[in-house]
């Protein structure tokens, strides 16, 4: 296998690609019509994000030319340009979608979306007078002829940019949206008719009562809203003046570099060359859009209409031999209990949290938490726990993207409720989702663990596909006492007999499961292996998985989000195949299961096959010993390969072509899998 010429695609790219996939899920007429606006917002929420962190990143790059390419093994401007034609493509997809397809089938819903051209006389009125009382104090624009510079515009802000005319005299001005305001607003029905008209267009309604000052004969406004770099500029130590350090990145955050100005399409040439040479932008920053911005806010589209135009809300639902109204602990010590959320209520993780803080026997509680809930319950009990008198060590990450503000104010106030607060290891991110209690029991300690693919976040839970395990199994909960002593230490935990935890021990155990199954399927014996992640963009483990296919390894992956390596490649993939599910949950557990010579391994773990997971963050892998939960998690993946409905393969040719099996019956999987659990229990 010639490593050199090794099939890869770039991962800024696939992510792109990625992002297609919810796209295809708002214009997918099976989908409810209020999902399929939720989905556009996902899709426009992925992209500032994307912009923010990732083009951001790469525009850095682009200043080290050639020694980018080198230590890369691509032009990272090529790749800007190449983003840049895929992005444009995307938004034509994307407005043409939400302009002439959803707004139309809104209508036949008699669900009206009206713009500012479409009142009449009723309804203009109640437009103005709304206006008037709740937004014409809170908008103050900035007439830029009167100043030097371009004041300063906030990062995924939406503005409007103003050129009033008279008498060939132009006027420029600008006005920020306040986002504190609501997006939507229900005009009176008519005749069972509904109504609503954006925030947008209120304000392009009423634009005579904010410039009354000024006289002019033609007044025009275009919406704008400009992306900045998000990454922030930090020194990688862990001390007590880390707190005051982030906290001044964060306000840096808001005045980073632009890296794109979405416009309106519509608007003239001389308007946009004015904000060009205002805003010293380039020409790859400028992606035309429609009139309306910030579409992340369309995640809140009311539904005024039918039920039917919104996914059926399926109730949690229990664990077999779990309750609430006895001691979580007493069964976990019988026997290992998986949770599988959000098909099963997440209340169990709170409910085990809570016990431990009132339970006089429970003596100290470590958990490491990365996401956290703004009203966290979670929260909550660990300072209930420290009332109580029991020792609580959390360590807060600090670092987790966007999420930094929310951390910092939950980090505070542990410290003031008497928790034990520990803020990471130097030059690495924690990313694990761990948790263990300790409990006097006959004059020794005894310990119970929670571990978990996705964040200790219940309001997530509801919407992300994870898995939870609560054991007090041994094995597990003896070596997740050595994690927490190293974190504790601010070290790096080593040497484990069975967790797999990077950066140090990650990647020689993974490397030594997949030899295990190359040297299994040269002595032709049973050799597969099947991941289930986020994403797979690790160079190394992506060659690692090419030898295992020129082994003759069968190899499935289910890859949510980017993908970087390519399947079904002579001499190199033959034996992969990769397919990839959107729906209305976030796929976001981490699975893996290796053949080894019929007596499979599983494990779960926080880690995606990405280099900063395995190199420069804490993750936690897992084994799985139940055999009932062994049996269970099997049988979610083999659902999820069979998905027929809402799976597409990452393929060649980057198409995402919809994935069919040999069923005749339909499977989509988030539906069978709640149906599945579901019969579990009854």
């Amino acid at each position: 296998m010639d490593i050199k010429k090794a099939p890869l695609i770039n991962r800024e790219i696939s992510w792109l690609y990625f992002n297609e996939r919810v796209l295809q899920e708002a214009a997918d007429p099976t989908v409810p019509l209020i999902e399929r606006v939720k989905f556009l917002a996902i899709f426009s929420s992925n992209l500032d994000e994307f912009y923010r962190v990732r083009v951001a990143t790469l525009s850095r790059l682009t200043n080290l030319n050639e020694k980018a390419k080198e230590v890369l093994g691509y032009n990272p401007k090529k790749v800007l340009n190449q983003i840049k034609n895929i992005v444009v493509k995307q938004e034509r997809k994307f407005n043409d979608l939400y302009e002439n397809i959803i707004v139309k089938q809104l209508a036949e819903e008699r669900i009206f979306l009206l713009n500012d051209k479409q009142l009449n006389v009723a309804r203009g009125t109640f437009v103005k007078t709304h206006f008037r009382q709740r937004l014409l104090g809170m908008l103050v624009p900035i007439m830029l002829d009167n100043i030097k510079e371009m004041p300063e515009m906030r990062d995924r802000a939406m503005y409007f940019f103003v050129k009033l005319t008279k008498d060939k005299k132009v006027t420029y001005a600008l006005i920020e949206i306040p986002d504190n305001l609501p997006r939507f607003t229900a005009l009176p029905e008519t005749n069972n008719l509904k109504f609503i008209i954006l925030l947008d267009d209120i304000i392009r309604y009423n634009l005579e009562d904010i410039f009354f000052i000024f006289e002019h004969d033609s007044i025009e406004a275009f919406s704008i809203q400009l992306t900045r770099d998000a990454e922030l500029d930090l020194d990688k130590e862990v001390s007590g003046k880390f707190i005051d350090s982030l906290a001044k990145s964060l306000q840096k955050r808001k005045k980073g570099k632009p890296m794109r100005l979405m416009y309106d399409a519509e608007m003239p040439m001389d308007m946009l060359k004015y904000l060009v040479s205002k805003m010293n932008l380039h020409g790859e920053s400028l992606i035309p859009s429609s009139r309306y911005h910030n579409f992340k806010n369309f995640i809140s589209f009311p539904n005024v209409g039918r039920p039917e135009l919104e996914n059926v809300k399926h109730a949690a639902l229990p664990v077999a031999g779990l309750g609430f109204n006895k001691s979580l602990m007493a069964e976990i010590a019988k026997q290992d209990y998986l949770i599988s959320t959000p098909y099963q209520t997440y209340d169990y993780v709170i409910h085990f949290l809570r016990e431990a803080a009132i339970d006089p026997k429970v003596k100290e509680i470590s958990i490491a938490v990365y996401r956290l809930a703004e009203n966290s319950r979670i929260m909550h009990a660990l300072i209930n726990a420290a009332k109580n008198g029991k020792k609580v060590n959390c360590l807060v990450e600090l670092r987790a993207r966007f999420d930094e503000q929310n951390n910092i104010g939950w980090s505070n106030r542990l410290e003031e409720e008497g928790v034990n607060v520990i803020y990471g290891i130097d030059g690495y991110k924690v990313h694990s989702k761990i948790c263990l209690i300790s409990r006097a029991e006959k004059e020794k300690l005894a310990y119970y663990a929670c571990l978990s693919t996705g964040n200790y976040n219940e309001k997530t839970a509801s919407i992300y596909a994870d898995h939870s395990l609560l054991t007090a199994n041994k094995k597990i909960t003896g070596d997740l006492v050595d994690v927490f002593k190293a974190i504790n230490k601010g070290a790096l935990p080593m040497g484990l007999k069975n967790l797999i935890v990077s950066p140090l021990d990650a990647r020689p155990a993974i490397y030594k499961l997949i030899d295990t199954e190359i040297k299994n399927a040269k002595a032709k014996k049973p050799a597969y292996m099947i991941f289930k992640m986020n994403s797979l963009a690790d160079e190394q483990l992506v060659m690692k998985l090419y030898q295992a296919s020129n082994a003759g390894v069968k190899i499935k992956l289910i890859i949510r989000g980017m993908c970087t390596l390519v399947p079904g490649v002579k001499g190199y993939s033959e034996n992969i195949a990769v397919i990839s599910i959107v729906d209305k949950y976030l796929e976001h557990a981490r699975v893996h299961i290796y053949c080894n010579g019929g007596d499979e391994k599983i494990y779960l773990t926080s880690a995606d096959f990405m280099s900063r997971n395995i190199e420069s963050r804490v993750e936690v892998g897992f084994p799985i010993y139940d055999s009932q939960i062994k049996k269970e998690i099997k049988d979610i993946i083999n659902i999820q390969l069979s998905d027929n409905t809402k799976s597409r393969e990452i393929n060649k040719e980057n198409n995402n072509k919809y994935h069919k099996t040999r069923s005749e019956l339909p499977v989509r999987s988030q539906i069978d899998i709640y149906n599945y659990l579901k019969n579990k229990v009854n």
